[in-house]
């Protein structure tokens, strides 16, 4: 088959990249597989940032740009047995044999056009990260999407853990319009509290990716911890990142805390893949009963689901406290992580990218 990949959002490193360009690597061991995008050095960003082989992967002039014309993006996709959008909330119309269109969040404020209708009778399939991105995207765009969930490198490694609470993720600000889109301020402020009540012996670590234009804001969260066991790791690559995976007893998540989902669902954690690692290396998830992470973590079983800052405390207390229970949910989190396999997201894929 010759298959088409579009991810509009291919220079950002996110999760949604990591989603698409695994499909595009998955596909390309049997298939013709073309990226449409300009930039040949954010494909070998992706690929280093992912640990990913597009080595069989070609690259191609974007034809979704605004540069192309719509005839000229109908003429070009006609020889595609199938294309793999990305969506942005839009549904462009191209004329491969098949049409695949994948969300990874929620698009609250859209509004369905006509013109949009019309366009989903072209789409073959629609497939969704989560159950909760699906939730909404199947209201907003009236269909029954499928929920493929995202592939995992889950290198397991037999590390001595030490006491560290580990979060990982990017931060972000003027992107999302947020001054804490991934809460690392309200974990900062809880780890502090938890010391001063007493805590010791242990430390916080927040594994973040920084983009320039973040600096002087993270600067303050970091002017926040001064003072207090808590380091900062800043754009580790995907090694040295599973080292640290591999030497942390617990895994913090807090996205979402304080948002209000039915009007801003975007804000949590469309999934969760950094859960997801650090379960893989035997960290015991403590993440907050929000977005997708509540379809990783069996409560009381792999992990902890928290609803408040009390309950956030409480149950990370108890892993510090309980040896015993911490080693039962550590065993547990390995476990539940192999559901989230790379293999298992090619399966699924090749089964209705057919």
């Amino acid at each position: 088959m010759r298959i088409g990949i579009y991810d509009p959002y291919l220079d950002d490193l996110g999760g949604g990249e990591k989603y698409m360009m695994t499909l595009a690597q998955c596909f390309s061991e049997e298939n013709e597989v073309t990226v449409f995008w300009n930039s040949p050095e954010d494909l070998k960003k992706v690929a280093e940032r992912f640990s990913l082989d597009l080595s069989k992967v070609r690259l191609k002039n974007n034809i979704f740009s605004p540069t192309y014309s719509s005839f000229k993006r109908w003429l070009e996709s006609l020889s595609y047995d199938a294309i793999v959008i990305l969506s942005d909330g839009s549904i462009p119309l191209v004329l491969s044999k098949k049409l695949f269109i994948h969300f990874q969040q929620p698009f609250p404020k859209i509004k369905i056009s006509l013109k949009t209708s019309l366009k989903k009778i072209r789409v073959s399939s629609f497939f969704c990260n989560s159950l909760f991105t699906k939730s909404f995207v199947d209201e907003e765009f009236g269909i029954n999407s499928r929920v493929i969930y995202p592939p995992v490198d889950a290198r397991v490694k037999e590390n001595k853990k030490e006491n560290i609470i580990l979060h990982v993720g990017r931060f972000r600000v003027k992107n999302v319009g947020s001054e804490d889109y991934k809460k690392q301020g309200i974990m900062v402020q809880t780890f502090k509290k938890m010391v001063t009540r007493g805590l010791k012996n242990w430390k916080l670590i927040l594994a973040v990716g920084l983009q320039g234009e973040d600096w002087p804001r993270f600067e303050k969260l970091q002017d926040l911890a001064h003072g207090y066991p808590i380091e900062f790791l800043i754009n580790l690559n995907k090694d040295k990142l599973y080292k640290v995976y591999s030497i942390s007893k617990i895994y913090w998540h807090a996205t979402g805390y304080g948002e209000d989902f039915n009007k801003n669902p975007e804000m949590a954690e469309h999934f969760g893949i950094s859960t997801v690692e650090a379960m893989a290396s035997g960290a015991v998830p403590v993440v907050i009963n929000a977005g997708g992470q509540g379809e990783i973590v069996e409560d009381g079983k792999s992990g902890y689901l928290w609803n408040t800052l009390e309950d956030f405390t409480m149950k990370t207390d108890k892993l510090i406290k309980d040896e015993k229970l911490w080693k039962g949910m550590s065993s547990n989190a390995i476990k539940r992580s192999k559901v989230f396999s790379e293999d298992r997201f090619c399966n699924d894929l090749k089964d209705i990218i057919k």
